[in-house]
């Protein structure tokens, strides 16, 4: 068995509650969504078998907080990330899932073996997708078992009804999880400041704790 990995690199965590974590990036090749705002291109990949890629993992010899599985979409690879997280889990390491929380199928064949799943809900008016309500509530069932927060971009075309939306769901299915309310990082920081007050307020009265957290990595210019 073979995966398809565009990258592996040290950095620290840019997005969401564990900002700031020195962690090991494990980046998985290709995505099953096409975001507009999207800005990880992936254009390469190297093959890699499970040991191959958990010997390179262990040449890190740093204290990490844990190993980030991120995209693209690591579970469209799912047989080979359980793989993966098998070695990892069993060598005592913290497993990071980023995923857009689409591929609840394939999430369940290998939550046993992850300890904190950083989840997206995809907006519509934010994305320019369809909705994937029913995939978000299916997957955030099972991610549930685990550690789980919520991350969802806000852009000047998110809509309101939709993050109510996306907030009934969180309170029904997920109750206790924290969304992170992430600005467009290429849109006016100004314009959205207030927007994402307003929304954070809304995030309130539906009970459902919310933060605004910016992409940090990019602000302070590293990887």
């Amino acid at each position: 068995m073979r995966g398809m990995i565009s990258e592996v690199f040290d950095s620290i965590q840019g997005e969401g509650l564990y900002m700031g974590e020195k962690q090991i990036f494990v980046r998985f090749y290709g995505c099953n969504l096409k975001c507009k705002f999207c800005d990880t291109k992936l254009n390469s990949f190297m093959e890699y078998e499970p040991d191959e890629l958990f010997n390179e993992i262990m040449m890190y010899r740093d204290k990490y907080h844990s190993i980030s599985f991120t995209g693209g979409e690591p579970l469209l690879q799912s047989h080979f990330l359980k793989e993966i997280l098998e070695l990892t889990h069993k060598n005592d390491h913290i497993n990071y899932l980023e995923t857009n929380g689409t591929l609840y199928h394939e999430l369940k064949n290998v939550i046993d073996y992850i300890h904190i799943v950083a989840m997206d809900i995809k907006l519509p008016s934010s994305t320019g997708l369809d909705n994937f309500w029913e995939s978000h509530r299916h997957f955030m069932e099972i991610a549930s078992r685990r550690e789980v927060f919520i991350k969802t971009i806000i852009s000047r075309s998110t809509q309101a009804d939709e993050l109510r939306t996306a907030l009934r769901l969180i309170r029904e299915v997920a109750k206790g999880a924290i969304l992170v309310l992430q600005p467009d990082s290429s849109e006016d920081k100004v314009y959205l400041h207030d927007k994402l007050e307003t929304f954070r307020e809304l995030a309130r009265k539906e009970r459902v704790t919310a933060c605004v957290v910016e992409q940090m990595h990019k602000v302070i210019g590293v990887k």
